[in-house]
């Protein structure tokens, strides 16, 4: 039996158990008949044969499979509502090319009627990127929280969206060459602050400002990555060399053609966001793109993971992995590309696998989560149920059944 959903304010303080499924923790072997333990926003408990507390309400799971909450480590959800609109578009802030100081949270709109139609398809967060520029602006991640009192921030600033490649209107030699000059100079700023209060530096590469410099201390530390949007086999090469030579962290975003240097990223640890369902050029920085690019990625042994790049339709991100799945990726690896690794990458400890102490994201899948035909039975963000009213099930229900016209 399925009992009802409980609503936001009871979820924060009961306890729930999903009781009977396959979890699939997001980074180990499924566990069959299987129980786990909801205590307000957090997972009490993972296993199999554990005792349902008292008080708790009861999820019978028997004959479904339990994950994690999907992650999308790459999106413009939130930053953008109607793309054609510009009222409703926040993903490029225009000006400079520098843009690092731009901050997604200040973009972010937790209202946004996109948002819930993607949790309602077992997303739980996503990484919301900035785009446009060289450096685009500071990316963070939310959980797809339904209460419109949270903004569902898991993680503030986690990285710099950069763009590098055949743009346009300029070389790809150029664009790295800012790219190293401001890093420089954020290096240069940062050994000497004083000098620039007092007026005596010169102007910045590319037009970034004092703040934007500043937003770049995280990535010359080490402690946030580049997030560098790159196709070409030689951009990715030459994105690694300034990555080693600076000592910086990148992730690779996009990477058509990531497979052919797919040794390289292995042996020096480079994530790679790829779009699986990206199977022939696009441009002549894409001619390498090939269906099974994540499985050739996966088996070399590089940190692979998956995302729609969309905004509207990151609830295809299972899809899209099953897409992988279906061209060699494992079964295992899928999931964790879409739960557990983005969590390691970008440094949320407590979100990507089911496991005692973990955020509350998870879902109750009707069969295999990678199957167009299944259903997310049950969306659980931080603890909460998410729902399934969203827009398109509203559009659906009204116009489902019309009234008869009536003849002149």
């Amino acid at each position: 039996m399925i009992t009802p959903l409980l609503t936001a304010s009871q979820a924060l303080a009961a306890l729930i158990a999903i009781v009977g499924g396959t979890v699939h923790p997001g980074n180990g072997p499924a566990v069959e008949n299987a129980t786990v333990i909801i205590d307000g926003q957090k997972i009490q408990a993972v296993g199999a044969g554990l005792a349902v507390p008292a008080g708790a309400t009861v999820i019978d799971a028997k004959g479904k499979i339990v994950t994690p909450g999907l992650f999308d480590p790459y999106t413009r959800l939130g930053l953008v509502e109607i793309e054609q609109i510009d009222d409703t578009n926040d993903v490029d802030a225009g000006g400079d090319p520098i843009r690092a100081a731009q901050r997604a949270t200040d973009s972010y709109n937790p209202d946004s009627q996109v948002i819930a139609v993607q949790a309602a398809h077992g997303i739980t967060t996503v990484l919301a990127a900035p785009g446009g520029g060289l450096i685009s602006g500071q990316a963070a991640i939310f959980d797809l929280n339904h209460e419109a009192t949270d903004t569902g921030l898991a993680a503030a600033a986690v990285g710099q969206p950069v763009s590098i490649g055949g743009a346009g209107g300029t070389s790809r030699g150029a664009l790295l060459l800012t790219l190293r000059e401001v890093l420089d100079d954020a290096a240069q700023y940062a050994k000497n602050r004083a000098a620039w209060e007092k007026g005596q530096f010169r102007d910045f590469a590319g037009g970034a400002s004092r703040l934007d410099l500043e937003a770049l201390q995280p990535v010359l530390a080490g402690k946030e990555p580049l997030l560098v949007t790159v196709h070409r086999r030689s951009d990715i090469l030459a994105v690694l060399d300034l990555a080693a030579e600076l000592k910086i962290k990148v992730v690779l975003v996009g990477a058509a053609e990531a497979w052919q240097v797919a040794a390289r990223l292995a042996k020096e640890k480079i994530p790679v966001i790829i779009d699986p369902v990206e199977n022939a050029p696009e441009s002549f920085d894409m001619l390498g793109a090939r269906a099974d690019a994540a499985a050739l990625l996966e088996k070399a042994g590089v940190p692979v993971m998956l995302s729609t790049f969309s905004s509207h339709n990151v609830r295809k991100l299972r899809q899209w992995a099953g897409n992988a799945v279906r061209e060699g990726m494992t079964h295992a690896g899928a999931l964790t590309s879409i739960t557990a690794r983005p969590a390691e990458v970008f440094g949320l400890k407590d979100h990507g696998t089911l496991a005692a102490g973990q955020v509350a994201n998870v879902v109750v899948w009707s069969g295999d989560p990678f199957e167009t035909t299944t259903i997310a039975e049950r969306v659980f963000v931080r603890g909460a149920p998410s729902g399934d009213d969203h827009r398109q099930k509203r559009l659906l229900n009204r116009y489902r059944s019309l009234p008869p016209v009536k003849k002149p």
